[in-house]
């Protein structure tokens, strides 16, 4: 039996565009997630969302720690996502089913 090393099997992050595309072309809301503070899991709707008039971005809070989940900042060539405070995301079909 042969052995292939780590080398040919490692590829470069183009590989996984296909899968990325289905992950970020759900309905955002809909997509479920796990706070890192207190391990809650829901939907991202279901948060606390601040956005201030003048601010560059806003801040989505888990409604039950109020630990920050997100921070989205708009960019003049796109947006800066920070999401730190969550452990996982899950989007497409089994989102609704894992916030259960």
């Amino acid at each position: 039996m042969a052995v292939i090393g780590d080398d040919a099997l490692r590829l470069d992050g183009n590989a996984l565009a296909g899968a990325l595309q289905q992950v970020f072309a759900v309905e955002a809301t809909s997509v479920s997630g796990r706070c890192a503070g207190c391990g809650r899991v829901a939907e991202l709707g279901a948060q606390h969302l601040y956005r201030y008039p003048h601010a560059p971005g806003a801040v989505l809070r888990c409604s039950a720690c109020d630990g920050v989940l997100l921070v989205l900042v708009e960019l003049p060539d796109g947006y800066r996502v920070n999401l730190q405070g969550l452990s996982w995301l899950v989007a497409g079909p089994g989102s609704a089913a894992a916030s259960a």
